[in-house]
């Protein structure tokens, strides 16, 4: 694998450069959150709808030879689909492509633990909201913790770096937060609290946020004392802290406050082809059309090339711009 030349990085109209696709292959899922998507579900998009195998790998290899070196393997639940092990191993292969990771709800990873591993993808993300059983399976609407929880060992047994990530929801699972860092403190994994977002499909949110990250450092400190902050790529969109001793770390991600716009070097395409330049925004280029149409790299590539050149500045203007919010389902996480 080789680092792309300068002359093939992809940077935005406000001087950023963009290493990072976060690529859906299902808008489905096999869990309900609450915070996700309504009780009864969505829309889910029919097959045809949907990105091929072949496609989802054409439109890699266009983004990893425009300097795209990091791809994140998104869904909905992106082992519902099947193939998903298949494009995998390909997609592994890609001359340029650095970092293969995945975020999965960890219900059905357990019979590819190992197969991941010997391709290398060993850096899982799993929304993972409440170590307590019933909580979790008031969240999820689902009964699968002990799923989870199995398959979450298996990963830390096999030396794969996992993180999870429990959104702080007011009145759910606040109570989650210091038995979650107690966890991070006793076993080699990351545990991250992410701010809830107004991306539920049924309103737009709350006009404030009780538990910004702010509120959540400052309910840790008041437990545990002082807390170590840990050093963190300019691009991270997490805040990265330990406590002395500690197996594992825990960190906080401002994804209401939005911290982390100036320095973001992520773009994010849904199973449909739908191309979203900020997370936050609700306009997309339809790269299935061209992919379908056209069917060539370098159409495709200056399509990519020209939307990061229209690029909001932040999520907050994005989403001054914008009309509705998505299920966080429809848009890949």
């Amino acid at each position: 694998m080789h680092t792309p030349k300068l002359s093939h990085m992809l940077i935005d109209n406000h001087g950023r450069t963009i290493n990072y696709l976060r690529l859906a292959v299902t808008d489905n899922c096999n869990l309900r959150c609450q915070y996700c998507m309504p009780e009864e579900g969505v829309q889910f998009a029919h097959k045809n709808e949907l990105l091929s195998w072949d496609e989802l790998l054409l439109l890699s290899q266009s983004f990893v030879e425009m300097g795209v070196d990091k791809i994140r393997i998104t869904g909905g639940e992106p082992f519902v689909r099947k193939g998903l092990m298949d494009f995998l191993e390909k997609l592994a292969f890609l001359d340029g492509l650095e970092e293969i990771s995945i975020t999965t709800n960890a219900t059905l990873i357990g019979p590819h633990i190992l197969h991941l591993k010997k391709l290398g993808i060993t850096k899982i993300n799993i929304s993972f909201d409440s170590l307590d059983k019933s909580r979790f399976n008031e969240i999820t609407r689902r009964n699968q913790f002990d799923t989870v929880m199995t398959n979450v060992q298996r990963m830390m047994d096999e030396g794969f770096d996992v993180k999870l990530n429990c959104v702080v929801m007011d009145g759910k699972n606040t109570q989650d937060i210091i038995p979650f860092v107690r966890y991070a403190h006793d076993h080699p994994i990351t545990v991250r609290f992410l701010e809830e977002m107004p991306f539920n499909g049924q309103s737009s949110g709350p006009a404030t946020l009780k538990w910004d990250y702010i509120t959540i450092l400052e309910h840790i400190k008041d437990h545990f004392g002082p807390i170590q902050k840990l050093p963190a790529p300019a691009s991270s969109t997490s805040l990265n802290y330990q406590l002395k001793g500690s197996k594992g770390k825990f960190g906080v991600i401002p994804s209401y406050s939005r911290t982390f716009c100036g320095t973001c070097n992520r773009v994010r395409v849904t199973a449909k082809g739908e191309m979203q330049t900020c997370l936050y925004a609700t306009e997309t280029i339809d790269l299935r059309a061209l992919i379908r149409e056209h069917d060539h790299i370098n159409g495709l590539k200056f399509s990519i090339y020209t939307a990061m050149q229209a690029r909001h500045k932040d999520g907050f203007e994005a989403e001054n711009q914008s009309e509705t919010k998505k299920s966080m389902t429809l848009i890949g996480g």
